[in-house]
Formats: structure tokens, sequence, C-alpha cells
């Protein structure tokens, strides 16, 4: 069975170069995340393989699920409608939980090619793309969208979330955030809320959630009982978990830390086994480093972890360093 939007309350987001399945499949088997949306899938002038599909998501292999058992949609990125329904169509194939399409990226070169956030400039381009991959796949698996509010600036924003409800998507994820304001925070969740006073269609809150506090203040904000998190959980993998925590007490306190240490050591023990096996040598220690570099938002020892590894690039090394982790 697929999920579609009304079982999903917690998204892990799509983070080109950094959350991949790997990760997905790291963060997700600590607990709280309902549904993963996977790193874009660039499409041009061409159908890609059906091996191109699998490279990026793999969990179509599992059902399009992740080891822990959470649906993955697939993201497709363009700006050619007829390519990217025939696109959806072929990756209809393999079954995805769902078919993402992406206008929020904010990569310069990403834009200059035309696609990602540059497309939230052309509402109704927007609008043929959602409508032309929701007619080329079957009813039963979700197409849905993300987008931010804007290119320069936000004027748009309620016309391209309109026309993505007309076109007939499942639901939309707004990253509360122009391409000209990248990652800088704040997050101005209170568009979300205007942008819900428009579109009917189920929204998804996203953008600068990087505690339980966080979460529930977006939720006030923007009205939205979905949220999307993405660098806030990688960051701090018990954030999820922490949210749907919080949601099942009927007294409203705040829990405390979800996951601990020692928890860490062992997600980070099976991510250096996952990513040597599918990235190169030379660049293993970098993505371990990647995510240790988030975690110590949250961890003392994540920093101490981090001064330790800095300096280290061999593989065997780094074997070395989490066989000497204890975990207790």
């Amino acid at each position: 069975m697929t999920m579609g939007h009304l079982g999903a309350r917690v998204l892990l987001a799509p983070m080109e170069g950094l959350l991949d399945h790997t990760l997905r499949d790291m963060l997700t088997r600590v607990g709280g995340v309902d549904l993963c949306v996977s790193e874009f899938i660039r499409v041009t002038n061409t159908v890609l393989p059906r091996r191109a599909f699998i490279r990026v998501a793999p969990e179509l292999l599992n059902n399009s699920r992740t080891v822990a058992g959470v649906p993955v949609r697939v993201q497709l990125l363009g700006s050619d409608p007829d390519y990217l329904a025939a696109n959806a169509a072929a990756l209809a194939e393999l079954q995805p939980a769902g078919i993402d399409l992406n206008f929020g990226c904010p990569a310069k070169t990403v834009n200059q090619h035309r696609g990602g956030a540059v497309l939230l400039d052309e509402p109704e381009l927007v609008g043929q793309i959602v409508a032309a991959v929701r007619r080329a796949v079957p009813a039963h698996i979700p197409v849905s969208a993300k987008m931010r509010l804007g290119f320069n600036d936000d004027s748009r924003a309620e016309d391209c979330a309109l026309a993505i409800e007309a076109a007939g998507a499942s639901d939309l994820v707004v990253h509360a955030r122009t391409k000209a304001h990248g990652y800088r925070p704040p997050a101005y969740w209170d568009r979300i809320a205007d942008l819900r006073q428009h579109v009917r269609l189920p929204m998804v809150a996203n953008g600068e959630i990087w505690t339980l506090a966080d979460a529930l203040r977006c939720r006030e904000v923007t009205g939205c009982d979905r949220l999307m998190i993405g660098r806030g959980m990688v960051a701090d993998p018990g954030l999820a978990l922490a949210i749907t925590r919080h949601d099942a007490l009927s007294d409203g306190s705040l829990t405390g830390e979800a996951v601990t240490w020692s928890h860490i050591v062992v997600l980070m023990r099976l991510f250096w086994q996952g990513i040597s096996l599918r990235v190169a040598p030379r660049h293993r220690a970098g993505r371990l480093k990647q995510w240790l570099n988030y975690l110590r938002r949250v961890y003392p020892e994540a920093q101490e972890a981090f001064d330790q590894l800095r300096l280290l690039h061999d593989p065997a090394k780094i074997d070395q360093w989490l066989a000497s982790q204890a975990v207790g």
C-alpha cells in the first residue's frame, strides 16, 4: 500500500548531497518519520533507464520503503512537461510510494538549466508540469510537489500554489523561503498560513525546524499539522520521534532527548558500512564528517568525535576509530 498525504505527519526532506538513501535508512530506523522524499532526479530531454531511478532511490527494490518500512516518494526535477511525464510513467512502473516534483531547489547550476525554484516565476508552466505528470501516472500513485515561496520574491507564491492545486497534486510542501533567501533564517512561516487561505490542497510546512519547540511553533503559525524536516533531523535524529511522542501525550508536555549518543554511535557504524558499499574510498571520511558536523549542534560528544576525525582520511583508520567507540 502506498501512503498518501493523510497518514504522514512528519516527512523527511530531500537534501541533495547529504540525505541520500543511506542516511534515510539511519534516520528512519530511529522512528517518528512517516514518509521520505528522495533527492531529485534530473530530467532533461530523454527517458531515463530503470537503473537511474534505482541509483537515487534503491528503496524501489524494497517496495519503495526504507529498511524500517517507511515509504519513499521519488522526486523529479526538470522543466519540460512532456519529458517529465514520460519519466514519471517509467518511474511508475517501479511502483514508488509517490512521485514528487521539485520547484524549490535553489542551486545556481540547477536554476541556470531551468530547474527547481526558477520555475516559480512561471506559475503556468508549474501547473502544466504537475498536470502532465498526474495524467501520466496511475491514480493510486500520489503526485506531490515541493516549492519555495518564490525566486527573487514571494509575489507569485499564491499563483504557484493555486496552479499546483488545479493541476491535481495530492499535496504540497512549502519551504517558507524564496530562492533569494537561500537557507538563511528565519523561515517565513506566516506566508504558509497565507497560502492556506487560498488553497485547499493539503499542505506541509518546511523550513527552520530544528527542535520540538520549533515544530510546535511552526504548526501554530502555519496551521499545518504536517511538517517536513531536513537539516533538523540530520542534526537531531530523534526529532521526529520527539514530535510523535509529544503528539501522543495528553498533557502536551515537551519530551526530552529521544536518542542517546550511544544510539548515535550504533547508527554511525551502520552508516559507515552503508557508504563503504557505495561511496569511493576517498570520499567516505568526508561523508561521515558531514553528518558529524550537523550532529554537533545537539550532541557535545559529536564535537569531540569531529575533532578526533577531522584530519583522518584513510577509511581503515575510520574503521578503527568506530570500532573503538564504546556503546553503553
